[in-house]
């Protein structure tokens, strides 16, 4: 009887412990991910103010957003040491990070010289640049009929060729394209905490870019030297353009990959749906998690209440482009259909504001991934069951598949392992992003890339 009992219960707990690791890929993620915040918050201090949050509401958003105050970007903020050593080397070169004055106004203008192309001219090189891609890894020429791929990785060289452009004006060659591809990598897998950074990849395209100076196409940035000039087209053009386009179309084509419907009118449609298609999939999945801007000044937000001068305010993108939307989390391009509302009265800023530093490419990246989106439905079906999340941890999973080729059960064996695969993958990620992520913040603490910058202390960033 006792064994009897004893077998009954050796049964029900592997049964349980069967349940709890099937289940594993429901929750643990989730949970980890409150678990990193709560680390970043514990290792970071608590200096910043949420905006959407108790201080300040979503009806003030765009008024502190465009404050004249809320006009820092490093100094002085702890959390700067962490975006520092993401966006190595050269952080103190990103355009994004440079505080106001003349060094700012330099590079601004230098970008702008660069980005200002006529349309055709954008989106000629958008398409040759994306067809000799998906010619060259998956294209029909090839034989290629069907295949899983990582969105964002597909997508990334036609980005880097683009870019290279745009700085040299010549065609990118394959060496080039491969270095900014590995540094673009290397900086983006660190962002989302699911690997290490590895400077010697970022370095290498240093030193190309310092080699390749006179080639340049624009006039750079007065003032700086060779090295500081390399450092700012790295960090604008071949850190930040190539993560964000890469990122911005994968998140365009993994909605369309997961919504069938909105997928066979887009590609049957004119550009006017297409655009709403990139608006909702920017709203929705904004490329900026959190900004953070240090105050100048005092900003006044009620009467007898105000945000002290150097607080850091963290301006969260996903928290204000939800709300004022009925059902928020469903993607809906209809909710941008100018018949039906004024986009300027909704709560979508993917670009920033005109007031406060908005993207530099906000007029061409929009027209460069329309065109970029349909090179990619021209050429294949997309499909997927991948998990779709703001910060794509998981590259994009995607089945593509040559327009008009029959849907069969292997297609449907293949969706089913792509989901399978990819629920267990996020459950070994979530826990790689845990540890890699609080060493990381550790690290960044330590190196205090950004404190010793303004401080005048500033040492190799390796040590």
């Amino acid at each position: 009887m006792l064994t009897a009992a004893w077998v009954a219960m050796r049964v029900v707990l592997w049964a349980a412990a069967a349940v709890v690791v099937i289940s594993l890929p429901r929750w643990l993620p989730g949970r980890v991910v409150v678990l990193r915040g709560w680390v970043f918050t514990r290792i970071n201090g608590e200096e910043s103010i949420a905006v959407p949050g108790d201080l300040v509401g979503v009806d003030r958003f765009r008024e502190v957003y465009s404050h004249p105050a809320a006009s820092g970007r490093s100094k002085g903020a702890v959390l700067s040491d962490l975006f520092w050593y993401w966006l190595s080397p050269g952080p103190e070169m990103h355009q994004e990070h440079l505080e106001a004055g003349e060094r700012y106004d330099a590079v601004a203008l230098a970008t702008r010289r660069i980005l200002s192309r006529p349309r055709a001219q954008v989106e000629e090189l958008t398409r040759r640049c994306v067809r000799r891609t998906l010619e060259g890894r998956h294209g029909v020429r090839r034989g290629v009929r069907h295949g899983v791929v990582r969105l964002r990785d597909l997508m990334m060289p036609a980005w880097a060729e683009f870019s290279y452009e745009l700085v040299f004006r010549e065609p990118c060659p394959p060496h080039a394209r491969d270095l900014i591809v590995g540094n673009a990598d290397d900086v983006v897998t660190a962002l989302k905490c699911c690997g290490l950074r590895h400077m010697d990849r970022r370095d290498r395209l240093t030193a190309y870019l310092v080699e390749s100076l006179p080639r340049v196409g624009h006039e750079l940035p007065p003032g700086l030297t060779a090295r500081e000039q390399a450092l700012y087209l790295q960090g604008a053009f071949f850190n930040t353009a190539v993560v964000q386009m890469s990122e911005a179309t994968a998140h365009v084509l993994m909605a369309l990959a997961r919504h069938p419907d909105v997928q066979d009118r887009a590609r049957a449609g004119d550009d006017r749906f297409l655009d709403q298609v990139i608006a909702e999939t920017l709203r929705l999945y904004p490329l900026f998690g959190i900004a953070h801007r240090v105050t100048t000044g005092d900003i006044s937000v009620d009467e007898g209440v105000a945000i002290p001068a150097g607080s850091v305010l963290c301006f969260d993108y996903p928290a204000f482009h939800r709300a004022g939307f009925p059902e928020p989390e469903r993607f809906d391009p209809g909710r941008f259909d100018p018949g039906r509302a004024s986009v300027k009265e909704l709560n979508h800023i993917p670009f920033g504001m005109p007031a406060n530093r908005p993207c530099p490419a906000w007029r061409l990246a929009p027209l460069a991934m329309r065109v970029a989106v349909r090179e990619v439905l021209r050429s294949y079906e997309l499909d997927s069951t991948a998990a779709h999340t703001r910060s794509l941890p998981n590259r994009g999973p995607c089945l593509l598949t040559p327009p008009g080729a029959r849907r069969g059960r292997g297609r449907r064996l293949t969706l089913l392992s792509m989901r399978l695969r990819d629920g267990w993958e996020d459950v070994w990620r979530s826990l790689v992003q845990l540890v890699l992520g609080t060493y990381m913040v550790w690290d960044a603490r330590r190196l205090r890339l950004c404190e010793r910058h303004f401080s005048g202390d500033a040492r190799s960033e390796s040590t």
